[in-house]
C-alpha cells in the first residue's frame, strides 16, 4: 500500500557496495538507474576497489534504487551491500558521478 506519506517524504541513504564494482560499469549503470527513477546525489569510486553512493528521494523510489545497487549492473558482482539512512538537510538537484 501506498500513502502519501511513502511519495512526499525524502529520504536520503548512504550505500557502500563491495566486489567486483570497479571496471564493470557500476558507476555509469548507477547514474542511468538514478535518473530513470528520478533520485538525487551522487556516487563515486573509493581507493580500496568498492563504491559509494548518497541517493535522495522519495521512499519508494529509493527501496527501488537501494534493490537495484544490490545487485548492480550485469557485469558486476556484489559480495556486501550496506546501506544507511542519513539525516540530511541538503537537497541534491541531480544525480552525479564523481
Amino acid at each position: 500500500m501506498t500513502g502519501p506519506d511513502l511519495n512526499t517524504r525524502i529520504e536520503t541513504y548512504y550505500v557502500h557496495v563491495r566486489g567486483v564494482v570497479q571496471g564493470v560499469g557500476f558507476r555509469h549503470a548507477t547514474v542511468r538507474r538514478a535518473h530513470e527513477l528520478r533520485i538525487t546525489g551522487w556516487v563515486a569510486n573509493l581507493a580500496d576497489g568498492s563504491v559509494e553512493a548518497l541517493v535522495q528521494g522519495p521512499a519508494e523510489q529509493i527501496d527501488r534504487m537501494l534493490e537495484w545497487m544490490r545487485r548492480g549492473p550485469p557485469s558486476a558482482r556484489v559480495t556486501d551491500f550496506v546501506s544507511e539512512e542519513r539525516a540530511l538537510e541538503k537537497r541534491f538537484a541531480r544525480f552525479e558521478q564523481h
